[in-house]
């Protein structure tokens, strides 16, 4: 792959364009514009492996063809901590039977602040020799190991990396589980928190956000809030997100595990959850509301309960669904500002942010 300069600046230009376009309809500010390295920046790889020759390799497969293997012996996109370990660990499996018999995938997870994880991923039991091979890999190499069989997990080391991100002069820790959703791109996420950090501001009342995740934006945003509720579904990032907090000393937010529809039912007083047992949603005294969903965006009833905020801060990886539920918050609040944020350089894929204050 070829990193040149000029290139990724036309396409970078390209997707700022389409944001511009299709926020242009609610008056939208300039965005603020947050580039990626050109190369190194994605933190996680997940490679099949293809028998070619006596030996197995690393694999990808183009969207267009699923069945011709592209056989790569690095990945220059991968953080150079992945393109480190790639030959150490194939030679390590190329010198164990124990390590290499019936191993179909790989898959990377590293920091910025240079922690790793391997898992791999067999068609067979793991036994006795193949935990003996592995714990010695991991010693090797300095990372957690993960073997996973037929719905079963051993766990060398430990089951997740440690980031650190510096947000308004701070450093946090998270603690980013194997299988859990993270931020692919750590140098970008760190300037979007800031973004989102300096867009929310200090404020005296508190901040609902829904779609917590591992707590990557609840740690930094609670500093800035009297007191935070915050909601996600998965039980991993539920359990990564408590961890987050209680090793950041972050002692104001109150997590639980409900979906956004479950708590905009619960806001509506459609039906009691015992999740919610006691928690007084009465004492909150929301002034903002963050919201980072999935691809699909918010469903028109939480986009209906976002409105009742005065601020709404919107991180979305998606324009086209930011922009759908923009439309049916416009009547009563505007974009005060935009950001795009460049996760996925080479693709036409983006993040962006907007802060929407009511009228």
């Amino acid at each position: 792959m070829t990193f040149d300069a000029a290139r990724y600046t036309a396409q970078l230009q390209d997707k700022v364009t389409r944001l511009r376009d299709l926020l242009a309809p609610f008056d939208a500010p300039e965005p603020q514009v947050f580039e990626s390295p050109l190369q190194n920046f994605r933190l996680r790889a997940e490679f099949r492996l293809w028998r070619e020759g006596g030996e197995r390799h690393y694999a990808m497969f183009s969207q267009d063809d699923k069945r011709t293997p592209i056989l790569i012996e690095d990945f220059p996109i991968a953080s150079a901590r992945i393109n480190q370990l790639m030959p150490q660990l194939k030679a390590a499996w190329q010198a164990s039977a124990a390590l290499s018999h019936k191993l179909f995938q790989v898959e990377f997870l590293t920091t910025l602040a240079g922690d790793a994880m391997i898992t791999l991923c067999y068609h067979r039991p793991l036994d006795e020799h193949w935990h003996t091979a592995a714990n010695q890999l991991a010693a090797d190499l300095n990372v957690s190991i993960i073997g996973r069989s037929k719905g079963k997990r051993d766990v060398i080391g430990h089951d997740y990396v440690v980031e650190k991100l510096d947000v308004g002069g701070r450093t946090f820790s998270y603690r980013q589980p194997e299988g859990a959703f993270t931020q692919p791109n750590g140098t970008v996420n760190q300037k979007m928190l800031n973004w989102a950090y300096e867009a929310l501001g200090d404020r005296p009342d508190d901040l609902l956000e829904l779609y917590c995740g591992n707590g990557n934006f609840t740690l930094p945003l609670a500093t800035r809030v009297r007191k935070v509720l915050a909601t996600e579904i998965s039980k991993t990032s539920v359990n990564a997100a408590l961890s987050n907090l209680d090793e950041n000393a972050v002692d104001n937010v109150t997590l639980v595990r409900l979906s956004a529809e479950e708590l905009t039912e619960a806001l509506n007083e459609v039906r009691p959850f015992r999740r919610l047992h006691g928690i007084d949603l009465k004492s909150y005294e929301f002034g903002s509301v963050f919201v980072d969903p999935p691809r699909a965006g918010m469903d028109p009833d939480t986009c209906e309960l976002t409105r009742r905020f005065d601020n709404i801060l919107y991180i979305s990886c998606n324009p086209e669904t930011l922009a759908a539920n923009i439309a049916q918050l416009h009547d009563t609040h505007q974009i005060t500002q935009c950001a795009m944020f460049d996760q996925f350089p080479w693709t036409h894929h983006m993040e962006s942010g907007v802060l929407l204050t009511r009228r």
